[in-house]
C-alpha cells in the first residue's frame, strides 16, 4: 500500500514539475539512506544524470514564470511531465524507503503497471495545471504567473519528500486535488453561464 502511495505522490509531483521528483529521488538515493533505488533505477543517482536534471530544472523554473512563455513550456511539457511521472512512479514504488522495507512483488513482476499508472497520473495533473494557468494569467494581467509557478514548484518539492518519507500524507494531497478539480470546473461553468447571460443581455438591448 505504501509503495503505491509513494509512486502516486511522485507521479503527481511530476505533473507539476517534471524534474523535481526525479532529482529528489536521485539525490536521496545517492547521498542518503532514506531510499534504496532498485538495480533498474540506480541511474537516477548518477552524478551526470543529477547534473543534467538540475540544469533542466533551472530552465523549467524560469520558463514557467514568464507569461506566454509558460504556455509554450506547458505545450512542450505535455510529453515530458507524463514521461517523468511514469519514471518517478516506477522508481519510487519499487524502492526500499524509510516506510517500505519490502516493495510489493506485484510491481516487480508487472513492471509496466507502475510506469503506465505514473504516466496517467502525471498527465492528469499536467492538464489541470495547463488549463488553470491561462486563467491565472488573464485575471492577473500576467502578474500571477510567477506566484502560481512558485506555489506549484513548492508543492512538487513537498509532495515528493512526503511521498518518500511519509506516504500516508499523499492521501491528503489527493483529496485536496479532487476538491480543487471540482472547484475549478464549477467556477469555469459559472463564468461561462455569466458570459452567455451578458451576451444575451447585450443582444436584447
Amino acid at each position: 500500500m505504501f509503495e503505491v502511495l509513494t509512486g502516486t505522490g511522485l507521479a503527481a509531483s511530476a505533473g507539476l514539475n517534471a524534474y523535481i521528483p526525479l532529482l529528489i529521488l536521485g539525490l536521496l538515493g545517492r547521498y542518503t539512506d532514506l531510499i534504496d533505488l532498485p538495480s533498474g533505477w540506480t541511474w537516477l543517482g548518477n552524478g551526470w544524470v543529477i547534473l543534467i536534471m538540475a540544469v533542466l530544472l533551472a530552465v523549467e523554473m524560469v520558463a514557467d514564470k514568464v507569461p506566454v512563455v509558460d504556455h509554450i513550456n506547458d505545450v512542450v511539457q505535455t510529453v515530458v511531465r507524463p514521461t517523468a511521472g511514469g519514471l518517478a512512479f516506477g522508481a519510487g514504488s519499487s524502492s526500499e524507503t524509510v516506510t517500505v522495507s519490502d516493495p510489493g512483488s506485484f510491481f516487480s513482476t508487472h513492471q509496466w503497471v507502475p510506469v503506465v499508472t505514473g504516466v496517467l497520473l502525471a498527465l492528469g495533473v499536467h492538464l489541470l495545471k495547463s488549463a488553470a494557468r491561462p486563467i491565472v494569467n488573464a485575471t492577473t494581467a500576467g502578474f500571477g504567473a510567477p506566484v502560481a509557478s512558485t506555489a506549484e514548484d513548492a508543492t512538487s518539492v513537498v509532495m515528493s519528500l512526503v511521498a518518500v518519507l511519509l506516504p500516508v500524507l499523499v492521501l491528503v494531497f489527493m483529496v485536496g486535488l479532487a476538491f480543487f478539480v471540482y472547484w475549478f470546473f464549477r467556477r469555469r461553468s459559472v463564468r461561462r453561464r455569466e458570459r452567455d447571460a451578458a451576451r444575451a443581455a447585450g443582444f436584447r438591448v
